[in-house]
């Protein structure tokens, strides 16, 4: 047998044994594709209809998504992240009281917020929301949002208060369970 003829065909590899055999739709595969050496598929992976793998559907969780959280466990993380700051807040705005107290407990309510965001950003995790269990994600990709998203995020939880505090109940009822922040930033807080 010369070199330049194809092997034969071994019947494992599905009806083509090398890249010069002919498929049975009468088109010649690429002589210059790589080749698994395994008798297995390689390379990138083909989807039917070509393209990237199918997304999900609207008001359904990215595929690998771990379950969403859901109401309780939301407001209960963010009633123990409100008293970590709160607290010192509310001691230093009344207990000093005056032009000082209102300084000094807006400058710990801003660090507060700012640590909270830094915590968000960069772990996905407030304390509260270690306590509970839960995680902040990117809704695309399930990854973590950064400091920049955590901070607008919790920046527009001032419109989730507007409404009579209609964008906190939110998450109860809606199918992605998000507030209207999260719906804006495009995050979800799950329960891995």
């Amino acid at each position: 047998m010369s070199d330049r003829q194809p092997p034969p065909y071994d019947g494992a590899s599905g009806g083509q044994s090398g890249p010069w055999q002919h498929d049975p739709a009468g088109q010649t595969p690429d002589p210059y594709s790589q080749q698994n050496p395994y008798g297995q598929g390689g390379g990138i992976p083909s989807y039917p209809g070509g393209g990237q793998p199918d997304q999900a559907a609207y008001g359904q969780q990215p595929t690998g998504m771990p379950p969403l959280a859901n109401w309780g466990e939301r407001a209960g993380s963010y009633l123990i992240d409100s008293l970590i700051v709160g607290v010192p807040y509310a001691v230093l705005r009344f207990g000093i009281g005056g032009i000082a107290g209102t300084l000094l407990g807006g400058l710990v309510g801003l660090v507060g917020a700012v640590w909270l965001s830094y915590m968000d950003g960069t772990t996905g995790q407030t304390p509260g929301r270690k306590v509970v269990g839960t995680r902040l994600l990117r809704e695309a990709d399930g990854q973590i949002v950064g400091f920049g998203t955590a901070f607008g995020r919790r920046l527009l939880h001032i419109l989730d208060a507007l409404p009579c505090y209609l964008g906190f109940l939110w998450p109860a009822w809606d199918e992605k369970r998000q507030t209207f922040a999260d719906k804006m930033v495009h995050t979800v807080v799950i329960k891995p």
